[in-house]
């Protein structure tokens, strides 16, 4: 890749700066350490854009952040567990519109479905952010996390049921006292 080549490179990184955040914020909790993260990987990208060898740069990109989300998540364990997702300072209200009861009824939902996805081990919530919220195929999720397809597969399919169990309202029936029973 020549100077310009890799200059447009790391100029079309930015396009995907929001997923990139995103998929950190989910894997971090934390607003402060996801824009650490995501600096840190985009100056990795940036560094490394010369050794891209084809493939969705996007997927490539998402990757990155996803390593270093893991390494400050291994450094931080006991802090990274212990902060809550504010869906309101990430997203902001986007029901403004709406009348106070639906705004009510859509609120709740939410805390009930990010409290849920916040239960979710790491290696299930990144399955589903990168699945659900920033649109991968499974191959791409398979080629970021560095695992095979099939297990991109039963994670999504854990952790869908671990969130089907939880929104369901029956995460507490599995006998454990209230906690859904661990699934590996």
């Amino acid at each position: 890749m020549d100077r310009e080549e890799a200059q447009k490179f790391k100029q079309s990184l930015l396009e995907w700066l929001n997923d990139a955040y995103n998929l950190a914020r989910w894997l971090v909790r934390d607003d402060q350490d996801a824009q650490d993260a995501v600096q840190e990987a985009f100056v990795r990208a940036a560094r490394f854009a010369g050794g891209f060898r084809g493939g969705d740069r996007r997927a490539w990109l998402l990757a990155i952040v996803r390593n270093v989300c893991y390494t400050l998540l291994s450094r931080n364990r006991t802090a990274a567990d212990n902060v809550a997702f504010d869906e309101e300072l990430h997203h902001g209200s986007a029901d403004q519109a709406a009348d106070p009861e639906t705004m009510a009824f859509n609120r709740v939902d939410r805390e009930v479905l990010i409290r849920a996805l916040e239960a979710l081990p790491v290696e299930f919530r990144e399955a589903i952010v990168m699945r659900e919220m920033e649109g991968l195929s499974y191959q791409e999720i398979a080629g970021a996390a560095g695992i095979p397809i099939g297990t991109v597969m039963s994670r999504l399919a854990r952790a869908r049921e671990r969130l089907r169990l939880a929104l369901s309202g029956k995460a507490g029936e599995s006998g454990q006292s209230g906690r859904v029973r661990q699934i590996r």
